[in-house]
């Protein structure tokens, strides 16, 4: 049994990942989490208190990160500000978080040699052309366009760097875009589930030809548990589900599997920069560490997507009107 600090675990895809531990592991859990908006209590309730604890604070800080790693085997950091949008608003705390708290994390784990897995995204890589069959691999040079991006450009740069100067015991992961449970309603997929809930149109940004290659949280997670299992120290890995579709194919299935017309969406202003193309190639990790997606098809994955906001919520409910009217002011 191992004791695993799971940071940034009150999130969309830590909180998915912390219910996995305890339901597939005998592994004990702590998350370490902020509770900005992004984080949601409730995505945590009802765990089993003898294996799981919440720590409410800040990767940034130097001394609860130092107290915390000395008593863990392992550390996985899903700890990150995520969202584009506010990227371009508010550069300074992507900077903060996803650079100085990585730091933090990395001279912890360091200084007590524990088990890192660093959690990152396809967006460090930049877009690819939509008439172009490459994929990203392990060895694509990274080239940002975002705040958001750029900054987890530098966290992965770090932790390579700690791995070659110091020799700790590190992987990265970058993943391709998630959808799934527990998921904020300001990301693109719940807010057009729960817009057609409240009986409102969905929007899409610019013409919608802009495409993600998407995978189920699940799926995701899995691919981390087989990581910090079987993974190679020092090693990248990409994670995707080969989901490629476009925005404008996933509001109109959307609109389908919740019994509307394909076209009943509206269109928005284009988000600045907006990358054209994400696509992984995720063959390293299939074929040298043998991991599966379970959800290989996208509408499937997304229809139990759609039935959990439908029969949750209690859990986003009090978080829409405030997403809606943020981006109201955006006029999005």
């Amino acid at each position: 049994m191992s004791r695993i600090l799971v940071t940034g675990g009150a999130g969309f895809i830590g909180a998915n990942f912390v219910r996995r531990l305890l339901e597939t592991t005998e592994h004990d859990v702590t998350v370490l989490d902020a509770m900005t908006y992004a984080a949601n209590l409730a995505s945590l309730a009802d765990l089993d208190e003898r294996r799981f604890r919440l720590v409410k604070g800040d990767i940034c800080d130097t001394a609860e990160v130092d107290r915390l790693v000395s008593t863990h085997d392992t550390v996985v950091n899903f700890a990150a500000e995520s969202h584009n949008d506010n990227s371009l608003a508010q550069p300074r705390p992507f900077v903060q978080t996803n650079l100085v708290g990585t730091f933090e994390l990395l001279e912890a784990v360091r200084k007590y040699d524990v088990r890192f897995h660093h959690i990152s995204t396809d967006e460090v890589y930049g877009d690819l052309e939509l008439d172009d069959d490459a994929r990203f691999t392990e060895t694509t040079p990274y080239n940002p366009s975002s705040p958001y991006s750029a900054s987890k450009a530098g966290s992965d740069l770090l932790v390579r760097a700690w791995v070659r100067s110091f020799g700790i015991r590190a992987t990265i992961s970058n993943c391709s875009n998630n959808y799934g449970p527990y998921q904020h309603v300001e990301k693109f997929i719940p807010r057009q589930i729960t817009n057609l809930i409240d009986g409102v149109r969905p929007k899409l940004y610019g013409s919608g030809v802009n495409v993600r290659d998407w995978i189920h949280v699940d799926d995701h997670n899995d691919a981390v548990l087989r990581i910090i299992d079987r993974g190679e120290i020092g090693r990248t890995y990409l994670v995707g589900a080969d989901g490629e579709t476009s925005n404008k194919r996933v509001v109109e299935l959307t609109l389908q599997l919740m019994g509307h017309a394909a076209d009943d969406y509206e269109y928005v202003a284009d988000r600045p920069g907006h990358d054209l193309r994400y696509a992984i190639d995720a063959s390293v990790l299939r074929d040298e560490l043998g991991w599966i997606p379970r959800y290989v098809d996208f509408e499937s994955g997304l229809r139990t997507t759609i039935d959990w906001y439908r029969n949750n919520e209690n859990w986003w409910r009090p978080i829409k009107a405030a997403t809606e009217a943020k981006y109201a002011l955006s006029g999005q």
